[in-house]
């Protein structure tokens, strides 16, 4: 039986180029590795630390990642992207030069008679009403629609900045809170009211492996990130388990 591979919050482009590229080589390691017997491999967010696609221009980089990725397509891997808050300005490049399919909300997948709801995880939950309502901003597309007017050079740098900027200042934040602090973990709980029939939840935006209790036969897993966990989860024979690739 073939696996299923998760993996979450890469942030290529942050915090410098040096470091993006050590870490971007490792996860094309990865995803070489995961493809041998992989049956999907989902990419849940955050994958870039800032991304916008202009009409005919997308940020500069990554390209060991896109290729990778093309290439694995091109044999017949599928594989599916999610937008994270970091990233959520992927429109169809993805699609049309790399053959992803992406998603934008959360989903509901079944692998190996496991039914798995799945997404990045930001503004889901109960809290952080300041960032859903930057969410509503940033999605309209009118709002898109200006930003897109500004030159890449500026646009691209001034979006950079920001990024950076937020992860700084989320980087004390990326501990575990407690059961009754874990928004993901509340919104799983919620959820599984509504989908009593659910195995898995699988969520990023932590930055932090978790492997919960939603009840005593339901887990919610966290990926973590790929600063220095380099942490991800794979689906094999039923059973979901955190691994790490460092």
């Amino acid at each position: 039986m073939k696996k299923v591979y998760f993996a979450s919050d890469f942030h290529l482009g942050t915090p410098d180029e040096a470091s993006s590229l050590i870490r971007e080589k490792k996860i094309v390691e990865w995803l070489n590795a995961a493809s041998i017997d992989a049956e999907c491999i989902y990419l849940v967010g955050d994958i870039f630390d800032f991304w916008f696609e202009y009409k005919h221009a997308v940020p500069k980089g990554f390209t060991r990642l896109l290729g990778t990725l093309s290439h694995l397509r091109d044999r017949g891997v599928r594989i599916e992207i999610f937008t994270g808050n970091h990233d959520m300005w992927m429109f169809d490049y993805l699609e049309k030069e790399c053959g992803l399919i992406i998603h934008r909300k959360p989903i509901v997948v079944e692998y190996q008679g496991k039914k798995i709801m799945l997404g990045h995880g930001d503004g889901l939950g109960p809290g952080d009403h300041g960032y859903k309502f930057i969410k509503k901003v940033f999605a309209n597309p009118i709002c898109q629609w200006l930003f897109a007017r500004l030159h890449p050079n500026l646009g691209i740098g001034m979006a950079n900045y920001w990024s950076r900027k937020s992860r700084a200042t989320a980087a004390e934040k990326d501990r575990y809170k407690g059961e009754e602090y874990e928004w993901l973990l509340i919104y799983a709980k919620e959820q599984l009211l509504l989908q009593p029939d659910l195995n898995y939840f699988i969520f990023g935006h932590r930055h932090l492996p978790l492997d919960l209790q939603v009840s005593s036969t339901v887990r919610y897993i966290n990926l973590g990130d790929w600063f220095t966990k380099c942490t991800y989860a794979v689906l094999e024979n039923g059973h979901l388990e955190l691994k790490s690739f460092c």
